[in-house]
């Protein structure tokens, strides 16, 4: 380790004498002659900036080298200060453009590294003992668990965005690096986090809901191992798209809060034939089922209590009364039977799930 430091710290050097006795050949000439510098003498210089930068130098303490190297080569009279000036301005400048060239590309490099690492920690695509060492770079330790937030707001985000900036500095002023990992995917925003600290992803999803002006959070449960993030991603994704097929309101979903929706899926086929057994004979109400189908949605979200159904569906409490008895009339259940309400939510459920009626089971 010392033996590399040693040779970086001598490479550092050696770009600065390089700097000091370039100038200074360069400001000789151009002074003696009063020319300015040629293509060659300037691609030099920017090819000396891209070392220096890559050296580790910072161009603040280069620049003084620089002038520091003018003053001590400053030529006698009768040579004209406009030109030596002139020369210096076109030295500084190339050297700066060179810098500024290799500074922008690493900044490239590493955010196309960081990309990398993200798309395969998303999908699961590398090897996964090759992830968990990359991972420790960006701060994660991949043998701990992790659980992932996601955030879906009005528009699509990507890490340059405001938002994104604005959310992760209030988790880094919070938090400080509690290997933490913010991010973007496919427009919406992510927060990976240890899976015991629960107090991160739900400031987290605080943060968002607010700059998104009322975006959709959904956290994954925390999965153990290098493949844990990946599932818990999965599980936020999985809490989303629940959430806009069921018209879910809350503004933060807790996959282990949704655990029952997957199971009662699993089986789609079965699922399918509930749904066309217990709410298909409403296809033979008048304008179809989708009124009774709305029907029975209010019904179930308001705790199975008609005035407060009816109230958000506009309708009287007799009319909506009267609802209910056209559904017990065309399915032979009835909503307010215990015997029968279980039947009907799950298939209302599925139905939702299923995307029924607007598509065929």
């Amino acid at each position: 380790m010392y033996s590399l430091v040693r040779q970086v710290g001598n490479h550092r050097q050696a770009v600065g004498e390089e700097a000091e006795r370039g100038d200074g050949r360069i400001l000789a000439d151009v002074s003696a002659t009063g020319r300015r510098l040629t293509r060659d003498e300037l691609a030099s210089r920017r090819d000396l900036g891209e070392r220096a930068a890559d050296a580790g130098h910072g161009l603040r303490s280069l620049i003084g080298a620089h002038l520091a190297a003018t003053r001590a080569a400053w030529p006698a009279p009768p040579t004209s200060p406009d030109s030596v000036l002139a020369a210096v301005q076109q030295v500084v400048d190339a050297f700066a453009e060179g810098y500024e060239r290799a500074q922008r590309l690493a900044v490239r490099q590493e955010e196309a590294t960081r990309r990398e690492f993200i798309d395969d920690l998303l999908y699961g695509r590398s090897d996964l003992g090759r992830l968990a060492e990359r991972a420790e770079r960006f701060g994660l330790r991949l043998s701990h668990a992790h659980a992932v937030a996601v955030a879906q707001g009005p528009t699509a985000y990507d890490e340059s965005d405001p938002v994104a900036r604005r959310i992760e500095q209030s988790l880094v002023t919070r938090f400080g690096h509690r290997s933490i990992l913010l991010t973007t995917k496919d427009g919406r925003l992510l927060c990976v986090a240890p899976g015991d600290q629960d107090e991160v992803l739900a400031y987290f999803a605080k943060q968002a809901y607010a700059a998104t002006d009322g975006g959709r959070v959904a956290i994954g449960r925390p999965q153990p191992g290098p493949g844990g993030v990946v599932q818990s991603y999965e599980e936020a994704l999985n809490a989303l798209d629940l959430a806009d097929r069921l018209d879910l309101e809350a503004p933060v979903l807790h996959a282990a809060d949704l655990l029952v929706y997957p199971v009662l899926t699993r089986d789609r086929q079965a699922m399918a034939d509930l749904v066309s057994s217990a709410l298909g004979p409403l296809t033979a109400a008048r304008g179809g089922p989708r009124v009774l189908m709305e029907t029975l949605i209010a019904y179930f979200d308001s705790g199975c209590v008609a005035a407060e159904a009816a109230r958000r569906l506009s309708l009287s409490v007799r009319a909506f009364t009267y609802r209910l008895e056209r559904i017990q009339q065309l399915t032979g259940a009835d909503p307010a039977d215990t015997n029968h309400r279980y039947m009907l939510q799950t298939a209302v459920i599925g139905a939702r799930l299923l995307d029924w009626p607007d598509k065929a089971l």
